[in-house]
């Protein structure tokens, strides 16, 4: 379906290096090292936040394009030198926030550009699930989201909330926000954050996020001069429209895996020259500062800007 022949993988978790194997037909590598020595096209890093600037650089240098998981890293350590490197080799480093993909979000951002709510002067955002509903078949506690060290706390795994209140509306400008451990999960990192974001246009954003509410909600509510546009990740998209003063609705039949599907399909589009990344290295980059922006104010009480 994606048009690739040879795919090789490693894992220093022989479980899961083995489920790759068996579903994807992956050719097994003994090391990071060992990979690259191979001189792949593309590289996915897929790994804990800390590890992704190293195993980028890595690949870099070895000549391939590279797919980096959200968030670019957890810490700016590097970035710029990475970002340099790509520059320099004429690479592809693309950051992989697969909301871009998802068709609902998808068809509000083009609502928004037509001007269906008019000029938007206020975005709320909420993500939330219980931690240890995440990944059942994993214990929570042996996850990156759960370690200050590897990169964890809400604020960096739910970057996406960040990034696509961007991409709908406007850039950030300065950060406020308020963040801590509310719950009694066995993590050293915030599982809960209230930001609010001075946006450019005269606009205030709302992100809440958080890994200990029970059941899932992931969604969005923009309001405009003309309309409120309501997405959620389940339901679709709601447009009120003051002119003929009713509610639109707009339904999305998506699998969530065929999101991923588009997004590994775009990446590799971008590979061969006929695309470019939504999430660049440079707007990775932008989304890490606000949420480490994020982090700080909850551990300095003031407003950052941005």
């Amino acid at each position: 379906m994606l048009g690739c022949t040879e795919l090789y993988a490693y894992d220093p978790v022989r479980h899961r290096l083995d489920e790759v194997i068996s579903i994807a037909g992956a050719t097994p590598c003994r090391s990071v090292e060992d990979g690259l020595s191979r001189n792949p096209i593309a590289v996915f890093v897929c790994t804990p936040p800390n590890s992704h600037v190293p195993l980028a650089h890595q690949s870099v240098a070895s000549g391939a394009h590279v797919f980096v998981e959200k968030p670019l890293s957890n810490t700016l350590t590097g970035v710029n030198e990475l970002l340099d490197a790509v520059t320099r080799a004429g690479r592809i480093l693309f950051v992989g926030y697969n909301l871009r993909f998802q068709r609902a979000l998808q068809w509000a951002k083009e609502q928004l550009d037509r001007g269906a709510i008019g000029r938007v002067m206020h975005v709320s955002a909420e993500y939330g699930q219980y931690l240890p509903d995440w990944r059942p078949q994993q214990d929570y506690r042996q996850a990156y989201t759960a370690n200050a060290l590897m990169g964890g706390g809400i604020i960096l795994d739910a970057s996406h909330e960040l990034d696509y209140v961007r991409w709908l509306v406007s850039e950030v400008e300065s950060v406020s926000c308020l963040a801590g451990k509310l719950s009694n999960l066995n993590l050293d990192v915030e599982d809960t954050a209230d930001i609010t974001l001075a946006m450019r246009g005269n606009v205030i954003g709302k992100v809440h996020l958080d890994c200990i509410q029970r059941g899932y909600a992931r969604s969005c509510k923009l309001i405009g001069e003309e309309g409120t546009l309501c997405w959620d990740f389940k339901a679709g998209v709601r447009i009120y429209r003051s002119a003929g003063n009713r509610w639109d609705e707009e339904r999305f039949e998506d699998d969530p895996n065929e999101m991923y599907m588009r997004e590994v399909a775009h990446f590799l589009e971008c590979v061969r020259g006929h695309a470019v990344p939504p999430v660049d290295g440079e707007s990775g980059k932008r989304v890490l500062e606000i949420a480490l922006a994020a982090k700080r104010s909850a551990a300095e009480r003031r407003v950052i800007p941005v």
